[in-house]
């Protein structure tokens, strides 16, 4: 992986706070229905210039130039991201400059990756056969951003099934190239780090022009407790022992395992992340409240932790064929605890999920201990890895 890559990593550091800020202000169901929404455009173009990365060095020759435009792009998306649903009086329509610099992003991957498979027909054939979802899920996101209200929202929903579908419909069998398997799950592996970052973000915005005092401390701590539960539970074992799996099969069976793997079931995984995060920014914002949580944050908190494991559920069940237990029932306790979150105080609210999260990773180190040696590199030894 290059620094280039990193620094193209950036922009969508800042879309995913973006996205975290837009739904903090909108405040409502349909708020995070939007919200992710954007996250699914979010990422399906970052993971396609992960690909991209996967078949020559990101920072020289025409890849350098065309993910420099391309990030051009996704900060565009950033910016408007606030007026995605909502255009502000004067400048251009906001609604609509989304979608176009969303089909900019795209388009340029494809050209790029077109002009990396010359003399490769199999792989060009696969290209091309990407063209007609790319352009029918941009033309919907287009049409509904120029219809809006709830057309827009319907069509933005349609628009994420005919490319996501299209897209995957053509992929799992297709000719896509998977040359090097550590450097495509390490890439994976940084955009969960991204979100986790993102988390602490949001974390720190909520304590903006808030005193400083205990409640606003123990949230904090609580709140890197949180992300440090959502990190363990993703690098501890699982990201390696897919890891291994990916570099282990070849040809057909390792494209699919990473189309289904990392293609789609991460991003339950990502959107969880960014949704948790909103639901700590929250306990952080009215720690000293005094009051309850309240449906909104309470929700996004659970709800967010919920579907982040429900991902990590999906992600171990298809590269490993297996149901995690105790991530199955972390799940089902934190849905059963969202009502208690709603009218208990945020510190509490928190602290469950916490006390949750740190159960599930205290009960996979312990029930998978031997599967977790084999796995992770040697340890007893200070030589830099």
């Amino acid at each position: 992986m290059t620094t280039f890559e990193l620094f193209f990593d950036l922009v969508y550091v800042i879309t995913l706070t973006r996205v975290t800020q837009y739904m903090a202000q909108e405040h409502s169901g349909l708020g995070v229905l939007h919200g992710v929404l954007l996250l699914a455009l979010v990422w399906f173009s970052w993971s396609a210039y992960a690909w991209l990365g996967n078949q020559a060095r990101a920072d020289l020759g025409v890849v350098r130039l065309g993910m420099t435009l391309a990030m051009a792009g996704v900060f565009v998306i950033a910016l408007t991201v606030p007026e995605a649903w909502d255009d502000s009086p004067g400048g251009l329509y906001g609604p609509l400059v989304l979608p176009c610099a969303y089909l900019l992003v795209r388009s340029v991957h494809l050209v790029i990756y077109a002009h990396l498979a010359r003399g490769d027909r199999g792989l060009l054939r696969q290209i091309a056969v990407s063209w007609p979802p790319v352009l029918s899920g941009s033309a919907l996101l287009i049409v509904g951003a120029a219809i809006g209200g709830r057309w827009q929202t319907a069509l933005y929903a349609a628009a994420i099934v005919v490319d996501w579908g299209g897209v995957y419909l053509t992929s799992r069998r297709g000719s896509w190239r998977i040359h090097s398997a550590p450097y495509f799950t390490e890439r994976h592996q940084l955009f969960v780090i991204i979100a986790i970052g993102e988390s602490l973000i949001a974390m720190a915005a909520g304590a903006t022009d808030r005193p400083l005092g205990v409640p606003l401390l123990a949230a904090g701590v609580l709140g890197v407790a949180a992300a440090a539960g959502l990190w363990w539970l993703y690098f501890d074992v699982v990201s390696l022992l897919v890891e291994h799996r990916l570099a282990e099969t070849r040809g057909r069976a390792r494209l699919s395992l990473a189309v289904n793997a990392y293609g789609y079931a991460h991003f339950p995984i990502a959107a969880g992340i960014v949704l948790t995060a909103l639901g700590v920014e929250g306990v952080v914002a009215y720690a000293d409240s005094g009051k309850g949580l309240g449906g909104f944050y309470a929700g996004v908190l659970c709800g967010g932790a919920a579907t982040y494991l429900a991902g990590l559920l999906l992600f171990g069940r298809i590269s490993a064929g297996v149901w995690g237990p105790f991530r199955l029932a972390a799940v089902c306790l934190l849905l059963a605890w969202l009502p208690a979150a709603v009218v208990l105080p945020p510190l509490a609210g928190l602290s469950g999920v916490v006390v949750l999260l740190a159960a599930v990773a205290a009960c996979e180190t312990w029930w998978y201990a031997e599967l977790r040696r084999s796995v992770r590199p040697e340890q007893g030894s200070n030589d830099p890895v």
